[in-house]
C-alpha cells in the first residue's frame, strides 16, 4: 500500500484574519514541496483549535457569576467580529445545515459567490470558505482546520475538511466547551461527529476531528471508533505534557493513526488578544470571483484606553489567579502597569510563589530552590529560550500501537512536522484490539448518538 505523508505544525493566530489565512496558504504551499527537510510532499495537514478566528487565552469577557462588565461585552463584540462566516446556519441542536450546507443548497438555492451564475443563486458568508477551497486545490493538499465559526447570534468551535478536488466536504462543531469556553462558545450537536472518506492514491482514509478536551470524554471516543476511522485528528489548546498520554492511548485503543496540533504562542505575540482587538479587521467582503478580502485591515478598533486589563494568570484548570497590585509610586490607574508575581504554575495548576528582591523567602520556596529540578520527561524539552510562551504547542503523530512518529512540537510556531505512514498498520492493529467491533461486546454494551449513524465505514 502506498504511504501517506500526515503533516501538522503549531502556528499562531495572527493579528486579522487575512493574515491567518495568508499565513496557513504558506504552510500548505511549504507542506506541499519536497525539500531537504521534507522528501515527500504532505497530503493531509492539521492545524490548530481556533487557528482562524483565534483561541482567547485568559480573556474574561468581563464574567463574573451574577455580573457581566459594559467592557466585557463589548471584548465580546469584537471576538464575534473577529471569527468567520462560513454561510451555515445555527441548525436543530448546533447542528447546521449539515449536507445541505456542504452542497452549497441552503434555503433551497445554490450558494456560491463568483460571476456566471444564475439569479437565484446567493453568496453566503464571508468568502472564508472559498479562501480555505482555493488553497487546498492550489497546493494538492487534503486541509483539517481549526476554526472559530459565526452562525446566527452565536460562536462555535469548529473543524472544517478541505478536499483539493471536491472542495470543503465537511464541518463539525465542539459538542462540549471546556470550563470558561461555554461562555463564548455555544454547544454543537453530537451528529457532527459524522466520519468523512477521502481516497488518496488508491487508500481510502476515514477521518474525524475531536477538538481539545472532547477527547477526555470516553463516550465520545467510542463514537468515533464505531465508525471505523483510521485517522483520529485532534486539534487542541491544551499544551500540558499529559496531553501526549491521551494522545498516545487514543492511537492504541482505536487503532488508528492520530495527529494533535496546538498553536504555539509567544508571550510578545499575544495573538488571542490581537484578534480580539481587530474589531473591523474583519469586516469581510466577496469580490465577483469569492476571493477573500478585507475592507479595514489598516484600521483595527483599539480595546479602551480607559479600563486596564486586570493583571492575572490562568491556572491549568482555567481559574484565575489576580496577582497583587503595586501601590507605592504607582502611576494612574488608567496606565498602570503591573509587574508579575514571581512565581510558576505547577503541574496540578497550584501557583508556587518563587521568592523575589522585596519577598520575603518562605523555607518552601527556599527548599524548592535549592532543590536540582526534577528530570524532564522524554518528550518535554526545555525552553529554547528566555522568550516567554503563553503556550508551547506539542503537536504530534502517533502510531495505531502508540508510538510517537513525529513531535512533540515545542515551542516551534514556523516548522512543520511529517510522517509517512502505512494505513494497512490500523488493520494490523485490529488482530487483537478491535475497540467497537469484536472487542466491544456490543451484544451487552449499547451506545447510541443522537442525529448520528454509527454503521462502521468500509476500509
Amino acid at each position: 500500500m502506498p504511504t501517506i505523508r500526515l503533516a501538522t505544525a503549531s502556528p499562531a493566530t495572527q493579528p486579522t484574519l487575512k493574515e491567518t489565512l495568508a499565513q496557513l496558504a504558506s504552510i500548505a504551499r511549504r507542506a506541499a514541496t519536497p525539500s531537504a527537510s521534507n522528501s515527500q510532499p504532505a497530503d493531509i495537514l492539521l492545524l490548530p483549535e481556533a487557528y482562524l478566528g483565534g483561541y482567547p487565552r485568559g480573556s474574561t469577557f468581563g464574567a463574573a457569576v451574577g455580573g457581566r462588565t459594559a467592557e466585557g461585552r463589548n471584548e465580546y463584540l469584537e471576538y464575534f467580529k473577529s471569527a468567520v462566516d462560513l454561510g451555515d446556519i445555527v441548525g436543530e441542536a448546533g447542528a447546521g445545515a449539515g449536507d445541505a450546507w456542504v452542497r452549497r443548497e441552503i434555503g433551497g438555492k445554490r450558494n456560491i459567490a463568483g460571476p456566471g451564475h444564475s439569479h437565484d443563486e446567493q453568496v453566503r458568508g464571508d468568502g472564508a470558505r472559498e479562501e480555505l477551497e482555493r488553497i487546498a486545490r492550489e497546493t494538492g493538499v487534503f486541509l483539517v482546520v481549526g476554526l472559530v465559526e459565526r452562525a446566527g447570534g452565536s460562536l462555535y468551535c469548529a473543524v472544517v475538511y478541505v478536499c483539493p478536488n471536491k472542495g470543503i466536504i465537511g464541518k463539525r462543531r465542539k459538542v462540549m466547551p471546556t470550563g470558561s469556553e461555554r461562555l463564548i462558545w455555544g454547544q454543537g450537536s453530537p451528529a457532527t461527529l459524522k466520519a468523512v472518506t477521502t481516497t488518496i492514491r488508491g487508500v481510502r482514509i476515514n477521518l474525524v476531528a475531536v477538538i481539545c478536551w472532547e477527547n477526555y470524554m470516553p463516550l465520545v471516543r467510542q463514537t468515533v471508533y464505531a465508525q471505523n476511522v483510521n485517522l483520529y485528528l485532534a486539534p487542541t489548546a491544551d499544551a500540558r505534557e499529559t496531553w501526549l498520554s491521551l494522545i498516545r492511548t487514543i492511537g492504541i485503543e482505536g487503532r488508528c493513526f492520530v495527529v494533535s496540533s496546538n498553536m504555539a504562542v509567544r508571550e510578545s505575540s499575544k495573538p488571542a488578544a490581537a484578534a480580539v482587538t481587530a474589531a473591523t479587521a474583519h469586516q469581510a467582503v466577496t469580490d465577483g470571483a469569492g476571493a477573500f478580502s478585507h475592507a479595514s485591515d489598516e484600521s483595527p478598533h483599539p480595546r479602551s484606553p480607559t479600563i486596564p486589563r486586570r493583571n492575572s494568570i490562568f491556572d491549568e484548570d482555567g481559574n484565575e489567579i489576580v496577582l497583587p497590585v503595586k501601590h507605592a509610586g504607582s502611576p494612574p490607574a488608567t496606565t498602570r502597569r503591573t509587574p508579575r508575581r514571581n512565581s510558576i504554575i505547577c503541574e496540578d495548576g497550584n501557583e508556587i510563589i518563587l521568592p523575589g528582591p522585596k519577598s520575603p523567602t518562605s523555607p518552601f520556596a527556599s527548599k524548592f530552590l535549592q532543590s536540582p529540578p526534577p528530570p524532564l520527561a522524554r518528550h518535554i524539552a526545555p525552553p529554547a529560550d528566555n522568550q516567554e510562551w503563553l503556550s508551547r504547542g506539542g503537536s504530534v503523530i502517533v502510531s495505531p500501537f502508540g508510538d510517537v512518529l513525529a513531535g512533540p512540537q515545542w515551542e516551534d510556531d514556523d516548522g512543520i512536522i511529517y510522517a509517512s505512514v502505512d494505513f494497512d498498520e490500523c488493520i494490523r492493529g485490529r488482530l487483537d484490539l478491535d475497540t467497537a467491533g469484536s472487542y466491544s461486546r456490543n451484544d451487552s454494551f449499547k451506545l447510541s448518538v443522537e442525529g448520528l449513524n454509527l454503521e462502521a465505514l468500509p476500509y
